[in-house]
Order: C-alpha cells, then sequence, then structure tokens
C-alpha cells in the first residue's frame, strides 16, 4: 500500500515538473516568434524627455565616446522616493563632492519624466564593465521594493523601446545591471524574474503596435 502511494505522489511530481518545463518552453518559443516578428519593425517616435546634461567632470561625465553601442541596461535609484530630478542634480553635484563615479544616461522619474543626463555618444559610470558599450536607464521608486509605479513603468517601456529602434537593438540586448556584476538592481526585476520577463515582453508589444516597417535595403 505504502509503495502505491510513493508511486502515486512520484508520479504527480514528475507531472507538475513537466508541467512547469512545458510552460517555460512555450513562453520561450512565444518570446523568439515576438522577436522575429519585431525584428523589422522600429519606433521612430522619439519620447518626450527632458535633456539636462551633466557639465563635463571625472565623477559623472567623462566625456569618454562610446566604443559601440551594443545594448541597453536598466537600473533602479535604491533611493525610494527621490524624483529624477533630485539624482540628475545628486549626479551633477559629484564634480564638487568627488564622492564617487556615478551616473546615467537617463532617469526616470516616479510620474513618467524622463531626463537625459549623458549623451549616447558618451559613456556613463553606471554598468562596470559594460560602460564602454551600453546605454543606461535608471529608474526612480516609492519605496524599498524598487517596485516601478504604472507611470515609471509605461515610460520605461516606450524609453526602451525607441532606443531599441535607434540602435538597432532587440530586447534580448536589454538587459539588468544585476546581468552584468549579480547586483541585486533593479531590484524588483531581479527579486521578481516573471515580471522582468514580462517587461521584455511588454517592450515587444509596443514595437508591434507602434513600430513601422522598415524599408527594405535600408538599415
Amino acid at each position: 500500500m505504502l509503495r502505491r502511494i510513493g508511486l502515486f505522489v512520484a508520479a504527480v511530481a514528475l507531472i507538475l515538473v513537466l508541467g512547469t518545463v512545458t510552460a517555460k518552453l512555450i513562453k520561450a518559443r512565444e518570446q523568439k516568434q515576438a522577436l522575429a516578428e519585431n525584428f523589422s519593425r522600429k519606433v521612430t517616435e522619439m519620447p518626450e524627455f527632458d535633456v539636462q546634461l551633466l557639465t563635463p567632470n571625472p565623477y559623472s561625465r567623462p566625456q569618454t565616446a562610446l566604443k559601440e553601442v551594443k545594448g541597453l541596461v536598466i537600473h533602479y535609484t535604491a533611493n525610494p522616493g527621490t524624483t529624477a530630478q533630485q539624482n540628475h542634480d545628486y549626479f551633477e553635484g559629484l564634480k564638487d563632492s568627488k564622492l564617487t563615479k556615478a551616473s546615467s544616461h537617463f532617469i526616470i522619474g516616479i510620474d513618467g519624466e524622463i531626463i537625459q543626463c549623458i549623451p549616447s555618444s558618451e559613456i556613463a559610470y553606471a554598468s562596470n564593465e559594460r560602460n564602454e558599450d551600453t546605454l543606461s536607464i535608471e529608474c526612480c521608486h516609492m519605496d524599498e521594493t524598487g517596485e516601478f509605479t504604472e507611470a515609471t513603468y509605461n515610460s520605461l517601456v516606450e524609453l526602451t523601446a525607441w532606443l531599441c529602434g535607434k540602435f538597432d537593438f532587440t530586447t534580448e540586448d536589454v538587459i539588468r545591471h544585476y546581468d552584468v556584476t549579480g547586483k541585486d538592481c533593479p531590484r524588483y526585476f531581479v527579486q521578481h524574474e516573471d515580471a522582468w520577463e514580462q517587461f521584455l515582453l511588454d517592450v515587444q508589444e509596443y514595437i508591434k503596435t507602434h513600430g513601422t516597417e522598415e524599408p527594405e535595403g535600408l538599415s
């Protein structure tokens, strides 16, 4: 009797494992299909953002040229409740305080506002060894969970989709700071892998909905 119960439990466990594996395979296939569908589409309409370039200085804007742009790195500020302007001003103030080297190409605020701090042709001090070939987006958040407001999230999707079109990225070129160094950044997307995967799908859907077909022969 006990042997039969043991076999039954093992069978149920195997079914659950196979179901999880199958679900992951289906999701991966859907993502690849979405990538294929969106590969020739580009979002060309630039989102609204406030250009407030940092003063050139060794601590936040060294004016070092990017060797090439291979990807996009998503971050969170780790300063709950702060605004995009406050984070911009912190980066700007590093030229005087000299506390550390830090900056980002873009900052998205809690209300969805976007500030550009560094030109896309220059490096920012954000992503460690990937500083030389990536652009960075810092996102503000309300609390320690690091979860973004709806306005922040929507602006992140829109900005990411536009940058993908501008630099010929797919969502496979969009990564987290965590994927570079293992740092808990952006925290919510690290601690909730499903939310990160959904974000990439939302970017793909935005490209599909708002992108335009690229004429043949053009790159």
